[in-house]
Parts: C-alpha cells; sequence; structure tokens
C-alpha cells in the first residue's frame, strides 16, 4: 500500500490523507499528550506526512512543533523537511475591526515558534465576518510576509465562492479552500466545485466522518440526542439533522457497512475513500487523536469503489433532505444552533 500524493502547486505535494488537528484542541475529550505527539511519528512513519491544524486550536501547533523536533532528532533535518503543516490564521472577531498589521505577524511568528519552522507550508486564511474591517488588507499583508519568506502558500477555509471572489479578482493565488465536506453534507458539490476548478483551487475535505459518526461503532445506536461533552459530535448531530432523521442516517450506515464487507473493510474507509473520488477533491482530513485506527485509515487507498457500490451509496444519498445553503452558511450565523457552538475569540487566549 503507497500513500496517494498529489501536487497543490508545481514542487509542492501533499499526502490525500492529512492527519487533523481540531480533535486535539480544547474540548473534544482527554487523550495523553506525550501518546499524541508519538502517534504523529506514526503517521509520518506511515506516509502520511501533512498536517492540519490552527493558530485557534489550542496546544495543536505547538504538538506539531514537537514531534518535528523529535523526528529531527531521530532522523536528521532532511526527514522533517518531509513534513507539509497547514495552518491558519483567524484573527479574533473582536478584533476584527481594528487587527493591525504588527498583530498579524506576530501571530504568523507565533506559529512558526510553536511548529519549529522557519516557514509555514500553507497558511489558511479565515475572517469570521467579512463585512467588518479589511480583510483584503489583511490577506495582502500576509503575501508581504510570504514575499518575506516566512509563508510558502496562501489559501483559505469557510469561504463560498462568493466570499473568495474578491480575493481571486485582486489576483490573490489561493492554492486550497477546505470546508466540510461528507457523505452529510455535499455543500461544496457542483457550482461551489466547479467555481473552485475555473479558478486553480483545489478542495480540502474536512468532517468526512462526521466526527467518528460514519464509522462502525455508531451503526445500530439509538438517536443520542444532543448532549455531548465533545463539541465534535455536537456539530456533527446537527449536520445529521440537516441530513435526514436518525433512520435515514442509520440506513447510511447499513449502506455502507453493506459496500465495506465486499471491500473488507469498514464504514469509515468507506466513508474516505468515497470523498476522494470527488471532483477537485485534493485530499480529505482525518481527525484522528490517536493512531490506533491508522492501517484503517491507510486501507483507503486499496479501495477501488465500484460502480455498484456507487449506486448503492448514491440511492441512500437521494433519500436526504441535504445539507441546504452555500459553504458555511448555516455555520456563520452566529445566533443558529451551528453557530453557538463555535469560539470565536480564541486566537488571544
Amino acid at each position: 500500500m503507497t500513500v496517494e500524493r498529489i501536487e497543490l502547486r508545481p514542487g509542492y505535494s501533499i499526502s490525500r490523507i492529512i492527519k487533523g488537528g481540531w480533535q486535539l484542541a480544547g474540548g473534544h475529550g482527554t487523550f495523553n499528550r506525550s501518546d499524541a505527539i508519538n502517534d504523529m511519528i506514526r503517521f509520518i512513519d506511515a506516509g502520511i506526512t501533512t498536517f492540519d491544524c490552527a493558530d485557534i486550536y489550542l496546544g495543536v501547533e505547538e504538538m506539531i512543533g514537537e514531534a518535528i523536533q523529535l523526528l529531527r532528532r531521530r532522523d536528521g533535518h532532511s526527514a522533517a523537511d518531509a513534513i507539509e503543516v497547514h495552518t491558519k490564521l483567524v484573527p479574533d472577531l473582536a478584533r476584527l475591526d481594528k487587527i493591525t498589521n504588527t498583530e498579524i505577524e506576530a501571530i504568523i511568528d507565533r506559529s512558526l515558534m510553536r511548529l519549529n519552522l522557519d516557514q509555514l507550508h500553507l497558511v489558511q486564511f479565515y475572517w469570521w465576518d467579512l463585512s467588518i474591517g479589511n480583510p483584503l488588507a489583511a490577506l495582502d499583508y500576509l503575501k508581504t510576509l510570504r514575499a518575506k519568506g516566512k509563508i510558502k502558500y496562501l489559501a483559505c477555509t469557510n469561504w463560498d465562492e462568493a466570499a473568495m471572489q474578491p480575493f481571486v479578482d485582486q489576483h490573490f493565488d489561493l492554492v486550497t479552500a477546505q470546508v466540510q465536506y461528507s457523505l452529510l453534507d455535499a455543500r461544496p458539490a457542483g457550482a461551489f466545485s466547479e467555481w473552485c476548478q475555473s479558478n486553480r483551487i483545489q478542495i480540502l475535505c474536512y468532517g468526512v466522518l462526521a466526527g467518528g459518526f460514519l464509522s462502525d461503532s455508531w451503526l445500530g445506536k439509538n438517536d443520542p440526542g444532543y448532549q455531548f461533552e465533545n463539541r465534535s459530535l455536537i456539530k456533527y448531530r446537527l449536520i445529521i439533522k440537516e441530513f435526514g432523521d436518525w433512520t435515514l442516517f442509520q440506513k447510511l450506515l447499513t449502506t455502507l457497512a453493506e459496500v465495506g464487507k465486499r471491500h473488507q473493510t469498514g464504514i469509515s474507509t468507506i466513508a474516505v475513500a468515497y470523498m476522494l473520488r470527488q471532483p477537485v477533491v485534493a485530499a480529505a482530513i482525518v481527525g484522528a487523536r490517536t493512531a490506533s485506527h491508522l492501517d484503517q485509515t491507510l486501507s483507503v487507498f486499496d479501495i477501488q469503489l465500484t460502480d455498484e457500490d456507487l449506486k448503492q451509496i448514491t440511492g441512500v444519498l437521494e433519500e436526504s433532505d441535504t445539507v441546504s445553503g452555500p459553504v458555511y452558511g448555516l455555520e456563520s450565523d452566529r445566533n443558529s444552533s451551528h453557530g453557538r457552538i463555535m469560539k470565536y475569540n480564541l486566537n488571544s487566549t
């Protein structure tokens, strides 16, 4: 088994499975920090060399930075240089109307320090409310920092095509768009994907396993409601509600299990394999806290879904109400159930 890679720009390629970092931030359950760092090394050794994190994923950049240092000590600088880290710049909502270039550069310098890197491979920009402040100027200053050598490539996250168009019109080279995209949430399909393709922007999918809901562990389980300590589970239970009722969700899991049985694998593997087939999708972000399911994750690259598999899965998806509206439209409404679980001022914490 070989981990597939894809080129985002000439000379810059990533693994098509990205190890996500949100699950290691606060509010997602307990874990052993040392074990989590050692597990990052296991992902790298297996060929999953690309990591996703953010300045607002508290503690995650530091853990990735420690893993990079461990790898340097074990295998030398060349081995560590083979890692790709995608972080984010997410200024606090409360600072959008007053943030300065000095603050932006300080955030970038902080990420460099935390990650033990001389250059950030990909910085994904997000601005909580584009009607506040001057997001064009902020991203333009990131171009200045790129010219200084602090950033290799720029990208964005959680914006639809209407939000990205002004930046494209100003000739920003946005390499990727990271958006929520899964069997449960197909908002990026169609018009958004076509727009990305026409603008040389590739899609990085998060939420492909819906916080673990798209797995064998939820097959045949009763509806748990919405009371979770884990914010990720709350978020994706709300997405299941948008997709349809719990009965339809269970039908989807049953179908994925049947497809998985034909390929001698599980629900999660089929869910990821399906997303990697979608147009303009460069990679899927898998938010694993540990490496306990690493072998199953790697088996994605051995799966070739058949026409029969796709027809069976599509048949269930066609019964769904589908999550409606633009990419991140539900979540950007801060008064909605989707918006109320978000934390908007973590950068200065």
